[in-house]
């Protein structure tokens, strides 16, 4: 095999060597709520001594019998995070009854912020396991997408066009920035090598319905389709490879379809050259979403014994069992029941 050349994410060496599932975070992070919490504590305090130093003449102070700012600091406190001392004391009705009706409570609130916040981050790490477990348990017919570089992405983006929800896409990558990256997006990521079976596995690659391989590198995209396939015996696999040579040993170790990103930029290069109106369809075709798109479908009933022409849409070719027939082939029509189409139809107009 013949191996490309490092590019720039190629050379980049694994940040975290570690095997773990990063979930889609909500803006509200733990970090967030325990500054919110500090904040709340803090005002709790400054409101304390701002009620203590007004009604200061209430309070005695065995030191020396003067309660002033800096004493009703002390005072508000130590009452608040203790029990207090006794040194500084309310001795007026109205100090007492402001103690009962607005400083009591006032330490059971800012006892309930300390307690809150550490019970947060503590339960954190159960929170996270909980949403992993509960994550897993419901993870069948997804999608594992290996590498998120700009081939990974565009893929990513091609099949939400489609209609995958992101709540169905794994991305796999050994840099950890690429799957906080993912992540930030909505996608769930596994943080490790996709050529080691245990990392496939944390990405639940056993109940996965399809791989899409784009890895930086040939011998990579081999292996981790080799441990793929070995995984999943059913999984559609899908992979990209860079040099056309390696494309034949993809196939063998187990990819459904092989796409050779070298070779195909080039020839929509060279297309645009002899027809830049022609390149411009076919790029307009492989961008899902917008102007024209090709796609495939079943046959509706209606369809049922028609020609390939006396269809709705755009026919260009009719898969038919492990068949793929060209629109104007003689067996193409007419059309059965288990045949499926590939067509190409206009792109919904974006909801405004």
């Amino acid at each position: 095999m013949k191996l490309p050349s490092h590019d720039a994410a190629a050379r980049t060496p694994p940040e975290d060597t570690g095997h773990r599932v990063q979930l889609p975070r909500y803006p509200d992070g733990p970090l967030r709520q325990v500054g919110r919490r500090l904040l709340l504590a803090l005002l709790v305090l400054v409101l304390t001594v701002l009620i203590v130093y007004l009604d200061r003449s209430g309070y005695h102070d065995n030191a020396d019998d003067d309660v002033d700012f800096l004493d009703s600091v002390y005072y508000s406190t130590v009452t608040l995070s203790t029990t207090g001392y006794g040194d500084i004391v309310p001795h007026s009705d109205s100090a007492r009854l402001t103690n009962i009706l607005l400083v009591t409570p006032l330490r059971v609130l800012f006892l309930i912020i300390l307690v809150g916040t550490t019970l947060e981050v503590l339960a954190e790490r159960t929170r996270e396991q909980y949403r992993l477990n509960r994550w897993r348990s419901a993870l069948r017919d997804h999608t594992i997408v290996v590498g998120f570089g700009t081939k990974g992405r565009s893929a990513v983006q091609t099949l939400c066009a489609g209609g995958l929800p992101k709540g169905r896409v794994v991305v796999v990558d050994p840099n950890h920035k690429v799957i906080e990256s993912a992540t930030s997006e909505g996608f769930a990521g596994v943080v490790g090598d996709a050529t080691r079976s245990d990392v496939l596995l944390r990405a639940e690659a056993h109940r996965a319905r399809q791989f899409v391989i784009a890895t930086q590198r040939d011998d990579t995209a081999v292996l981790v389709t080799l441990t793929a396939r070995q995984l999943n015996k059913s999984a559609n696999i899908v992979a990209a490879v860079r040099e056309e040579e390696n494309a034949p040993l993809l196939r063998q170790s187990g990819a459904d379809a092989v796409i050779t990103s070298a070779s195909a930029a080039g020839r929509l290069l060279g297309l645009s050259v002899q027809s830049p109106t022609a390149g411009a369809v076919i790029e307009d075709l492989i961008q899902q979403g917008s102007g024209l798109d090709l796609v495939e479908r079943t046959v509706v009933k209606s369809e049922v014994g028609r020609s390939v022409r006396d269809t709705d849409d755009l026919v260009v070719s009719v898969r038919r069992g492990h068949r793929l027939l060209a629109y104007d082939d003689a067996d193409a029509s007419p059309l059965q029941a288990a045949d499926r189409l590939i067509t190409i139809v206009r792109a919904p107009l974006p909801q405004e």
